[in-house]
C-alpha cells in the first residue's frame, strides 16, 4: 500500500480524476440494487472486470474496488464471506488496471462504506461492534494490498471516523482519502457542518477529505466553499450524475458529460485536488473529466472567509434534562382528560382500534365517538399490527380528531422507516396535534401478508425513544441544538408475561431511562402475574394494563398457543371452551372480571378489542 506522505505527494503535484460509479453501471448490466452488489465479485467477476475496464480505458487515475458494502452486516446471511469478497474485489481491480502500461497505471483504491444500520443512542450498534465490523473488513483489505483505501458515502461522522481509527491501528501510515455525504441544505443527515467534517477528517490523517453522492455537481458548491475555511485543506468532490428519472421502470440520469467535465475543469482551478463521479456517472463522464483536467497542477484554495469552526451560533436555551418525574411532566402539558386524570393519579381508559385494510374509515370513526361516550378517555391506533398493510394511523388519527374530542396515542413502528422516515412522521404527527406516541420495535414482516418485504429496523423502540426525547429537549438525533423543542408524550410497550422476563424488564428499565412517561402492557389474563411483575419491575412510571377479550375458545387457544410471548390461564381456556356459542359474552366476563381486580394496582387500562369490535371494550367498561 501506498503511504499517507506518497498520496500526499501526488495530489500535490495534480489534480487526480477517480473513476464513476460502479453500482449504477452494474445496473445497466441487469443486476438489481436487491442483490448484493459487492457479492458479484465471486459470483460474476467478469461484470465487476468489465466496469473496470471501461474505466480504466477511460483514462481514470483511481480505479475504486467494487467492496463499498463488503462488511459482514450488509452482507447479510449467517456467515458472510467478507474475506473473499474484499480480496476478490481488489484483485479483479488490479487485474484491471494492469490493461494500461505501468507507467500510466492506474492507482487502485479500495471502497469502504458505511454498516448500513446507524449506531447507538440512534440506532442498535454499538460503537465496539461497528469497530468490530469495520476490523473484519478493513484486515481483509489491507491484507489484499491495494494501493489505498477510500472511505465513502457515510452521513455519521461518527461512524466514519470510527472506520478511520481501525485502519490506522491495522497500518498507521495507510494512505486513504475519506468523504460525508452532504443533504442539499448543505449537511449531512445527522447535522455535521462541511468544515467540520473536512477538519475532522484531515485531523485524522486522511490525505485528502471531501464530499461525495446524493448531490449533483452542482449541489456541491455549497459544501466545497465551506470546506474551504478549514485552511490548507485537501479536498476531493465526487458528485452524482445530477438527479435520476424513472424510464420504463428503470433508472436514468439525466447529467450530460460534457456537463460534467466542465464541472471538473472548473473544480480543479478552484483547488478541488481530486474529482470523480458517484451515482449515475458513467466512463463516458470521466473519460470526458480527464481531458478537460489534463496534467494541472494544484491551486490554492479559495480565501473563504467564515466563522470561527468552534463557534456554533444557536439560540439560547435551557437544554438540562427536567428533573420532574414523567407524571409531572404531563401535568405541565396536560391539555386532555387523558392527560389530567392521568397526571392526577385517576384510572384512565384507552381503546385500541387499528386502521381498515382499505380506504374506508367510517366505521372506525363512529366507534371512536361511541368510545368517547361511553367514558373512554384515549383511543390508540396501532402502526400496521403483525405487519399487515393498513391505512396510515396517523391519517385515521385526523380522520377521528375532526369527529371526536378525544385524545390519540399514535403507535410509532421502527419496521417500515429509516431514521429519516422516523422524524418526518414524529414531527408531522406533532404538527397535526397528535403528540401522544407509543413507541415500539414492531413485528417483522414474514409474519404479515407481504413476507417478502424487507423491513428497515434502523432503530429499535429504545432509540426511537431517545431520538423523540432528544426533541423534546431541543437537540436533535446527533445531538445538535434545535431552536424549537417538542412536547411529545412517549409511553413504551412491555410484556409482563415475556419468556425472558429479566430481558424484558432490564428493556423496560432502559426505555424510562430513555424517557416514556407512561407504558402499556401486553394483554394479561392473571392478576398474579401483573402483581409480580409490578413488584420484580419497579415501574416509575404509570402502568395501563392490556385487556384483550376472548371471543370463544378458538380465540383464546390461539393466543395462547401460537402468538409468541402470551399466556391464558388453563382456567381461562376452560371457561371459553364451556361458554360454547356464548364465547363473546363469557370473554367480556373474563375481561371485566380482570379490569375490576387489577384497578387498585394500575394506572389505567389499554383495552384491545379483537378485531375492532369496539362493542365489546364498551361492554367490558359497562360492569365495571
Amino acid at each position: 500500500m501506498w503511504t499517507h506522505d506518497q498520496l500526499v505527494a501526488l495530489l500535490d503535484e495534480r489534480a487526480v480524476v477517480m473513476d464513476g460509479a460502479m453500482g449504477t453501471q452494474l445496473y445497466e448490466q441487469g443486476f438489481g440494487f436487491d442483490h448484493s452488489l459487492d457479492e458479484l465479485c465471486i459470483s460474476q467477476p467478469l461484470a465487476v472486470r468489465r466496469v473496470h475496464r471501461d474505466y480504466v480505458a477511460s483514462g481514470a487515475h483511481i480505479i475504486t474496488t467494487n467492496s463499498f458494502g463488503a462488511n459482514r452486516l450488509r452482507l447479510g446471511g449467517e456467515q458472510p464471506d467478507v474475506a473473499g469478497i474484499n480480496a476478490a474485489a481488489v484483485k479483479i481491480a488490479r487485474d484491471a488496471a494492469s490493461d494500461r502500461p505501468p507507467h500510466n497505471r492506474p492507482l487502485v483504491a479500495a471502497s469502504v462504506g458505511p454498516l448500513g444500520q446507524p449506531l447507538a443512542p440512534v440506532g442498535r450498534i454499538q460503537p465496539v461492534e461497528a469497530s468490530s465490523v469495520f476490523r473484519e473488513q478493513l484486515s481483509a483489505l489491507v491484507d489484499a494490498d491495494p494501493d489505498l483505501i477510500v472511505f465513502e458515502t457515510f452521513s455519521d461522522l461518527e461512524e466514519l471516523l470510527l472506520a478511520i481509527a481501525e485502519l490506522r491501528s491495522l497500518k498507521d501510515d495507510a494512505a486513504f482519502m475519506a468523504f460525508a455525504t452532504f443533504t442539499e441544505e448543505g449537511k449531512t443527515l445527522l447535522g455535521h457542518k462541511p468544515e467540520e467534517v473536512a477538519r475532522s477528517l484531515l485531523n485524522a490523517g486522511a490525505a485528502a477529505a471531501g464530499a461525495n453522492c446524493s448531490v449533483g455537481p452542482q449541489g456541491m458548491d455549497e459544501v466545497f466553499e465551506r470546506m474551504c475555511r478549514v485552511r490548507g485543506a485537501r479536498l476531493a468532490l465526487v458528485p452524482n450524475a445530477g438527479l435520476p428519472r424513472v424510464v420504463d421502470g428503470r433508472l436514468h440520469y439525466v447529467n450530460s458529460p460534457d456537463y460534467f467535465a466542465d464541472w471538473a475543469l472548473e473544480a480543479t482551478r478552484r483547488g478541488v485536488r481530486a474529482i470523480g463521479g458517484c451515482c449515475g456517472t458513467t466512463p463516458e463522464h470521466i473519460a470526458r473529466a480527464v481531458q478537460a483536467v489534463g496534467i494541472r497542477g494544484p491551486t490554492p484554495l479559495p480565501d473563504v472567509k467564515g466563522k470561527a469552526l468552534n463557534v456554533v451560533l444557536v439560540e439560547e436555551r435551557n437544554d438540562e434534562p427536567s428533573n420532574e418525574s414523567p407524571r409531572e411532566q404531563l401535568a405541565d402539558w396536560a391539555e386532555s382528560d387523558f392527560e389530567r386524570k392521568i397526571a392526577a393519579g385517576e384510572f384512565v381508559v384507552s381503546v385500541e382500534l387499528d386502521p381498515p385494510r382499505g380506504v374506508n374509515a367510517e366505521r372506525l370513526v363512529r366507534g371512536a365517538v361511541a368510545c368517547r361516550l361511553a367514558g373512554v378517555d384515549a383511543i390508540n391506533i396501532a402502526d400496521s399490527p403483525l405487519a399487515t398493510a393498513r391505512m396510515s394511523p396517523l391519517a385515521l388519527a385526523v380522520l377521528i380528531r375532526q369527529q371526536v374530542d378525544i385524545e390519540i396515542i399514535l403507535h410509532v413502528s421502527c419496521r417500515d422507516r429509516n431514521l429519516l422516515g422516523l422524524l418526518s412522521e414524529t414531527m408531522g404527527s406533532h404538527a397535526l396535534g397528535v403528540k401522544h406516541l407509543l413507541c415500539v420495535t414492531g413485528d417483522p414482516p414474514s409474519v404479515g401478508d407481504y413476507p417478502g418485504t424487507h423491513a428497515v429496523f434502523e432503530v429499535d423502540s429504545i432509540g426511537l425513544l431517545g431520538v423523540l426525547n432528544g426533541l423534546n429537549a431541543g437537540r436533535s438525533a446527533n445531538g445538535k441544538p434545535r431552536k424549537h423543542p417538542t412536547n411529545f408524550r412517549l409511553s413504551c410497550a412491555v410484556n409482563p408475561t415475556a419468556d425472558d422476563l429479566e430481558l424484558e424488564i432490564e428493556r423496560f428499565h432502559r426505555k424510562q431511562e430513555a424517557g416514556a412517561h407512561y407504558a402499556l402492557t401486553q394483554p394479561i389474563y392473571d392478576p398474579v402475574i401483573l402483581d409480580k411483575f409490578i413488584e420484580k419491575a419497579r415501574p416509575k412510571i404509570p402502568l395501563l394494563v392490556g385487556i384483550l377479550p376472548l371471543r370463544n375458545a378458538r380465540h383464546a387457544n390461539f393466543i395462547h398457543h401460537e402468538v409468541p410471548g402470551m399466556t391464558i390461564p388453563e382456567r381461562i381456556r376452560t371457561r371459553m371452551v364451556n361458554a360454547g356459542e356464548n364465547g363473546p359474552v363469557e370473554g367480556v366476563t373474563i375481561a371485566r372480571e380482570f379490569l375490576n381486580e387489577i384497578r387498585p394496582m394500575s394506572a389505567g387500562v389499554y383495552l384491545m378489542p379483537p378485531f375492532n369490535k369496539f362493542e365489546m371494550a364498551i361492554d367490558v367498561l359497562s360492569g365495571t
